[in-house]
């Protein structure tokens, strides 16, 4: 994750238009006979084989990607909403963001109305409820991904620094907490004078993530300066800069991309959407990079929704690929070509999820690593500018880490930022 903004961002991809198979460069369609469905999202979700699956089920249908940046895409999202048009007809939100959405229910078309009400044994209780209004009347989104969370590493760095190098290993080195952690990290850095992870924000969402209550209470109260497990996280995260573990690098960017490849940094918390990040950025690193658990228990970090902005002409065909598009089928071949865990547990006892492997990752066993990720989690409540909250915590460690200011002087501009919210 970048200081500056939650982790389930995909990389800075220019906005693009895709043309392939079923695909379309143009936004009209209709005058052929044939319906375009504008998709907006941010990065790449592996969806491409998908639609052209899909157009061969339904030659009517073409589809627009519409691929930006995670922050311009959800800037502009809310912008298209309070505006009334200029949204795709299908948008990606990130869990961070989903409950600012349901509570403007009216801005998107009810997909209880359209079918989901039959649907909703199909997913993870809490992502279903993720994208249920407060009065439980309106489902603005169906769920595609979690983000259940584990810890990638590099073993050539461990063996270097003289740590254990096989996954098990690795997980009991910080088995009991997130202080075991940061006590490796303080070593590893010592010893080799090299980063442990590539920047703190990652790190702070993550034990943010796993405690009972985040950064909202289920009033919608803001309780970052109230709430222990905020004020833990932010004391051990910076302990972690000045101790020099941080690489610095801001997620997304070229030089974090180039991190991974160049093994600037030794771990990285790793949703199962970060693996293919990793195998993207660092195609010569195979066999070099491995999964353990994560300190702290379990949490999620990350996943998405689809929903359907009202503005959109569509509406019937686009839920109809929707709730093709994130079904237990669908879902699993987008873990296999993407990395992106299903939320449908349906597929949880599927040899086909549990059994996946990833050579890459010395032949992890990413499907029963993330299987048991994803049911451990202990859904946290997410208030309605979460996404900027978060963001705005992590710009905070961003200037500690930056030299800019003291942690003190950070602590106190955060609290003073989150006075607009």
């Amino acid at each position: 994750m970048k200081t500056t903004r939650p982790i389930r961002a995909a990389a800075a991809l220019a906005a693009a238009l895709v043309t392939a198979g079923g695909l379309t460069a143009c936004s009209g369609g209709e005058d052929d006979g044939k319906i375009t469905l504008s998709v907006g999202l941010f990065g790449d979700f592996g969806f491409g084989p998908l639609y052209e699956e899909y157009t061969k089920l339904h030659p009517d249908i073409e589809f627009e990607e519409r691929i930006s940046e995670f922050a311009d895409h959800h800037t502009n999202l809310t912008t298209h909403l309070a505006t009334g048009s200029g949204a795709a007809d299908i948008e990606a939100v990130e869990v961070g963001y989903i409950s600012q959405y349901t509570a403007q229910p009216d801005r998107f078309h009810n997909l209880l109305d359209l079918g989901a009400d039959e649907l909703e044994g199909q997913w993870l209780d809490w992502k279903w409820q993720q994208a249920l209004s407060a009065d439980g009347e309106s489902l603005i989104g169906l769920g595609t991904d979690v983000g259940g969370m584990a810890m990638c590493y590099r073993r050539d760095l461990f063996e270097a620094a003289g740590l254990p190098v096989e996954r098990d290993q690795v997980s009991a080195l910080w088995a009991q907490s997130w202080e075991d952690y940061v006590a490796v990290g303080e070593q590893y850095t010592a010893d080799t004078g090299g980063y442990f992870f590539e920047s703190s924000g990652n790190m702070f969402r993550a034990m943010v993530e796993q405690a009972e209550e985040g950064v909202y209470d289920r009033e919608d109260n803001l309780i970052v300066e109230s709430n222990p497990a905020i004020g833990e996280a932010w004391d051990l995260t910076v302990r972690a800069i000045e101790a020099g573990m941080s690489n610095r690098l801001a997620a997304w960017t070229p030089e974090w991309n180039a991190g991974f490849n160049e093994g600037t940094f030794a771990t990285i918390i790793c949703p199962a959407w970060m693996t293919s990040y990793i195998e993207t950025n660092a195609p010569d690193a195979t066999g070099l990079w491995d999964i353990a658990t994560v300190p702290g228990g379990a949490g999620n970090m990350g996943g998405s929704h689809l929903v359907l902005p009202a503005q959109g002409e569509h509406a019937e065909e686009a839920y109809a690929f929707i709730e093709w598009l994130t079904a237990p089928e669908q879902q699993l071949k987008v873990f296999e070509a993407t990395g992106n865990f299903p939320s449908t547990p349906e597929l949880y006892e599927d040899p086909a999820l549990t059994g996946l492997t990833k050579p890459y990752f010395n032949d992890a066993p990413v499907g029963e690593i993330f299987t048991a990720a994803a049911q451990a989690v202990q859904p946290q409540y997410q208030g309605p500018l979460q996404g900027d909250v978060l963001a705005t915590i992590g710009q905070g460690l961003g200037r500690i880490e930056d030299g800019s200011q003291t942690p003190e002087e950070a602590w106190s501009q955060v609290l003073s930022d989150l006075e607009s919210f």
